[in-house]
């Protein structure tokens, strides 16, 4: 294999930490330290798991353990999109 940045789940994962990063930017400024700050933080740890479980593949628990993690950020990625929808800071799209 080649490096970590070749992988399809990385380039998905970081694109969507930075598309967050972005959106995120519009929120208001007393999320600053609650939503806004958890949802960069959990989109950026997926990429940072899959990264990290990448550099251990040869160990197999411990590559699944982190891939376990990063599939436990996105699923909390999801939840706090879901809050931006709900108060409206996000639309749909």
């Amino acid at each position: 294999m080649g490096r970590y940045e070749e992988l399809q789940v990385y380039k998905i994962a970081f694109e969507l930490a930075c598309s967050i990063h972005e959106h995120s930017k519009s929120f208001p400024k007393f999320e600053q330290y609650s939503l806004t700050d958890q949802l960069r933080r959990s989109s950026r740890s997926i990429c940072a798991n899959v990264v990290e479980g990448y550099r251990k593949r040869i160990y197999p628990k411990h590559f699944i353990s982190k891939l376990s993690d990063a599939d436990g950020e996105n699923t909390e990625t999801i939840l706090w999109l879901d809050f931006a929808k709900h108060f409206g800071y996000l639309d749909e799209n």
